[in-house]
């Protein structure tokens, strides 16, 4: 039991370490006045863990262990995206009454992280298409 908290951690850990990167890198490239990288990591984040549920679940391809599971899914997935920084970030633009981009930072996180799920699954559906 003890050791599913550890893989938790270790997935969590380097999760939240790809999602410093990869959002600070986005947030260099794209400029800091829109969450860009948040952004970009939930997108990112929501295709991955589409993607492995379709694959590592028990119709898929490589149906993976709990641990493995837990490991990817709630560590590292977990760790990587970034809803209540992208809730804080959405607040923080109405506070200073920036409620177009409030909302446009809401209506396409939702939207396009609904999309890349709905695409992480199929590209999954696609992958597991093959197994005999």
């Amino acid at each position: 039991m003890k050791a599913h908290w550890l893989w938790v951690a270790l997935g969590g850990a380097l999760g939240s370490l790809a999602r410093f990167g990869c959002s600070g890198w986005v947030a260099r490239a794209f400029g800091e006045t829109f969450p860009w990288g948040t952004l970009t990591v939930n997108v990112a984040g929501s295709f991955i863990i589409g993607l492995l549920a379709t694959v590592g679940g028990p119709e898929g391809r490589w149906l993976m262990p709990p641990a493995q599971r837990e490991f990817l899914w709630v560590g590292m997935c977990g760790g990587f995206t970034t809803f209540s920084s992208f809730s804080l970030q959405t607040l923080n633009l109405m506070q200073d009454g920036e409620w177009f981009r409030a909302g446009a930072n809401a209506v396409g996180s939702v939207v396009l992280c609904l999309l890349a799920v709905w695409l992480g699954a199929v590209f999954g559906q696609w992958l597991n298409w093959g197994r005999s």
